[in-house]
């Protein structure tokens, strides 16, 4: 009941520029969700990351993340897959790594998320994933070529918005360029412990932030940066002890991280 002397509010058609979020969220109905997550001490990150500080340089969470999933996910090609069908199911299995990025931008003073693909991250080094990171953040998405899609995909009626969508993401030797074989999403820059996203592939990271916390180490107590890390899985494609194994392997590599040197070259695509 409306409360007196109250309008009750005017229903207003969704954003266009929110039209690719609804079908993105109509596609994944069929996915089944499996939820995990971990604390990662964050100590070796920091301390990287002050060592490679340079002017006008400065690596974010995420690129670490990035660069740490794709060398778990090489190793786990099982995860690093996609599945389609009900009747006669079938599985693709990707050789190369491609992340799947979530983004926090305007469209046309419409505050949306976004998403494009850093492609073959596990031979991307450090310096490469960030500039790519960059770049998305910096540049403007009503104008970036790589967007060019979502905006045309935004203009299109409901109908043939869902047929358009499904005929990008749905073939599995299209999903890579499109979807990714992993998604990380982040929300580490706001007090947000953790969070649990589904992003379209078998594997998708949540971030949440980095804060000093106690933590206990050879039964003395501590302080050391902790991050919540999320993983969740799409059961039809692996089980619980694989995606275990990601995650713990991932974590392993935050808490003991090196940039092996690879080569920073890093292509993009874009949803």
């Amino acid at each position: 009941m409306t409360a007196p002397g109250k309008d009750p509010a005017t229903p207003r058609p969704v954003a266009r520029q929110r039209r690719h979020t609804l079908s993105f969220l109509e596609e994944i109905r069929s996915f089944s969700p499996v939820f995990l997550d971990t604390a990662v001490d964050m100590t070796s990150i920091r301390e990287h990351r002050a060592a490679a500080r340079a002017p006008g340089r400065r690596y974010s969470t995420t690129a670490y993340v990035l660069h740490t999933a794709a060398r778990v996910l090489a190793r786990h090609p099982e995860a690093n897959a996609a599945i389609r069908g009900r009747a006669r199911p079938r599985i693709a299995r990707y050789e190369g790594v491609h992340g799947k990025l979530a983004l926090d931008r305007f469209l046309d003073g419409q505050r949306v998320v976004l998403s494009t693909v850093l492609r073959d991250l596990e031979q991307t080094g450090l310096t490469g994933i960030q500039d790519r990171i960059d770049h998305f953040r910096r540049g403007d998405p009503g104008t970036m070529a790589e967007f060019a899609p979502t905006r045309a995909l935004q203009r299109l009626p409901w109908p043939l918005r869902t047929l358009a969508f499904r005929a990008g993401t749905r073939p599995l030797g299209r999903r890579p360029a499109v979807m990714g074989t992993f998604a990380v999403t982040s929300l580490g820059h706001r007090p947000v412990d953790g969070f649990y996203s589904v992003g379209g592939t078998t594997i998708t990271l949540g971030l949440g932030s980095t804060a000093d916390r106690p933590v206990v180490r050879d039964g003395r107590l501590g302080v050391a940066p902790l991050m919540r890390l999320s993983l969740t899985f799409d059961h039809r494609v692996i089980d619980g002890a694989e995606a275990a194994d990601v995650l713990a392997e991932i974590k392993e590599g935050l808490e003991s991280f090196k940039d092996v040197g690879d080569e920073d070259v890093c292509t993009t695509s874009s949803s």
